[in-house]
């Protein structure tokens, strides 16, 4: 009895002190209306910031669907393209067998044809197939008894298999035939030998782009949606808009080594809809087809949802108190601020490279790490050559596509996660290779040159005629503890390119470890023109 009545006065007491508690918020929040304002605007933001999560969440999903949605579109098409060619193939295949075989080539012209081309050569969207000697003369046509008069001698697809024996099949760039008015098409091709292996001519069959664009036709893209198929080389075999007013010239997709599936978004700059882009490689042929889903209709759903929540959220914002709206959306504008504020200083704007601040802290803590571990460093400073010509000649805009350009082959080839690249002045650009040695250290450099080099922006002003950049290699030994800092690399590094610059531009120069002192004079000379 006397438990339950201490359990009983417990209760009361709790009770007694949880009303005092409200009682004496309520009074404070009466007297002081700034703390019901940040209460209610704190409450604001938390409902704000669970509903801009919530939607976040809900427009990845849309983005999530719709790239998945891409991709089997572009599987099935890259299936479908693969078949047809893969069946046209065989017909190749069938009319190099017939012809290698004497029995059939002493046959009547008419009886011939019949064993040289099947059925299928006739098919909708298919051209001709022809079969040419060594000096590109059609003497085999499967559209006509005796062959129409044809040359092909100066046709891709029959460079292609006169020049090399293991070409295989060999899918052309498009063009139109000269004789048959069949439209605009792609030749597929495959090697003829005679019996010493020699190239004595060629089957090549023609299949028309109408094919693809009707084949695309059947596919819902949305309102502005694109399909493309494209060389990985970048030529475009066929493009199909849902919009009639559209002529989707989208760029080729750049693979990286081994990728098969290349998703991106971009903004087109015929008719700046941004869409999002699917490409896929064709499996077996230097083909890709790209599939392009516009971001307006991927989140049209999203928009509409996004809306009615918004409202209502607003609404309950507005019913809790007004000026909470304002001060959430305050703290909302200096966090964004703050995350653009950090992205810019550690960012350059530019080329997207690391700025000289952030390469200068990453750099350090490479440079101990190499220390400690007793591992070489490579440094790289790279400058533009002839870069104020440049600039002076074409024009600042110019000199900016240059800039990017540069930065994109430095990060095309700077993949490894503890890798650095930033831009170190206004056209000097700098990298940091951990655990690499000399050997490596030169490829990089040399890999970065030769891409520069390779992509032929034209330069008037420099002795090579295109845009290149000269490079200073230095390697700091990890095991030289206390006798170099990171000032020390770059200067050394930085001695090395005007060194290379003094050589000739458009080259690299670097030297062994050092294993002596800073000042020793252990230097070799790598030099590429």
């Amino acid at each position: 009895m006397v438990v339950a009545d201490t359990a009983s006065q417990t209760k009361t007491l709790l009770v007694v002190l949880l009303c005092m508690f409200v009682r004496r918020i309520a009074i404070a929040l009466a007297s002081r209306p700034s703390l019901f304002i940040a209460g209610t605007a704190s409450l604001a933001g938390v409902i704000s910031i669970l509903t801009a999560a919530l939607l976040y969440e809900m427009r990845s999903d849309a983005m999530l669907r719709a790239q998945e949605f891409s991709e089997n579109i572009t599987l099935i098409l890259e299936r479908d393209i693969a078949r047809n060619i893969e069946t046209y193939d065989l017909s190749l295949q069938a009319v190099v067998d017939a012809v290698h075989n004497p029995h059939v080539m002493a046959l009547s012209p008419e009886i011939r044809q019949l064993v040289l081309f099947d059925r299928s050569s006739a098919a909708r969207d298919l051209g001709s197939l022809l079969v040419a000697n060594a000096q590109g003369n059609v003497f085999a046509d499967s559209r006509a008894v005796p062959p129409r008069s044809v040359f092909v001698g100066d046709r891709d697809y029959f460079a292609a298999q006169k020049t090399a024996k293991d070409v295989g099949l060999f899918v052309s760039k498009p063009f139109v035939p000269r004789v048959g008015g069949e439209g605009l098409t792609v030749g597929l091709s495959r090697r003829l030998n005679d019996v010493d292996g020699k190239f004595s001519g060629i089957v090549v069959g023609t299949l028309r782009v109408s094919y693809y664009t009707h084949l695309f036709e059947g596919v819902n893209v949305g309102t502005a949606g694109t399909i493309a198929l494209s060389g990985l080389d970048g030529t475009l075999y066929a493009s199909w808009s849902s919009d009639s007013r559209i002529v989707p010239t989208e760029p080729s997709p750049v693979f990286a080594e081994n990728a098969k599936i290349l998703t991106v978004v971009a903004t087109s700059k015929r008719d700046g809809v941004e869409r999002l882009l699917t490409s896929r490689r064709i499996e077996g042929y230097p083909l890709a087809v790209t599939v392009g889903l516009p971001t307006q209709d991927i989140y049209r759903n999203w928009r509409y949802r996004a809306m009615v929540i918004g409202s209502i959220v607003a609404t309950l914002n507005v019913l809790l108190l007004a000026a909470s709206v304002f001060f959430a959306e305050q703290l909302r504008k200096r966090f964004e601020m703050e995350r653009q504020l950090e992205t810019l200083a550690n960012t350059d704007g530019l080329t997207g490279l690391a700025t000289r601040r952030a390469f200068d802290a990453a750099f350090d803590s490479e440079w101990r790490r190499a220390n400690r571990t007793q591992q070489p460093l490579g440094v790289l400073m790279i400058d533009v050559d002839e870069f104020k010509q440049y600039n002076d000649h074409y024009g600042h805009a110019a000199g900016d596509v240059a800039l990017r350009m540069i930065s994109r082959c430095i990060l095309d080839n700077v993949r490894r996660p503890g890798d650095i690249a930033g831009r170190y002045g206004g056209e000097e650009f700098c990298v940091v290779l951990p655990s690499t040695d000399q050997a490596g250290t030169l490829r990089m450099a040399e890999k970065i040159r030769g891409a520069i080099e390779a992509k032929g922006e034209p330069h008037a002003f420099s002795r090579h005629g295109r845009v290149t950049v000269s490079i200073g290699a230095y390697v700091h030994s990890g095991d030289a503890l206390g006798m170099e800092t990171t000032q020390d690399c770059l200067s050394r590094a930085d001695e090395y390119l005007y060194a290379a610059k003094s050589a000739g531009r458009n080259c690299v120069i670097s030297s062994r470890p050092n294993q002596m002192a800073p000042n020793a004079k252990s230097d070799i000379l790598l030099a590429v023109n």
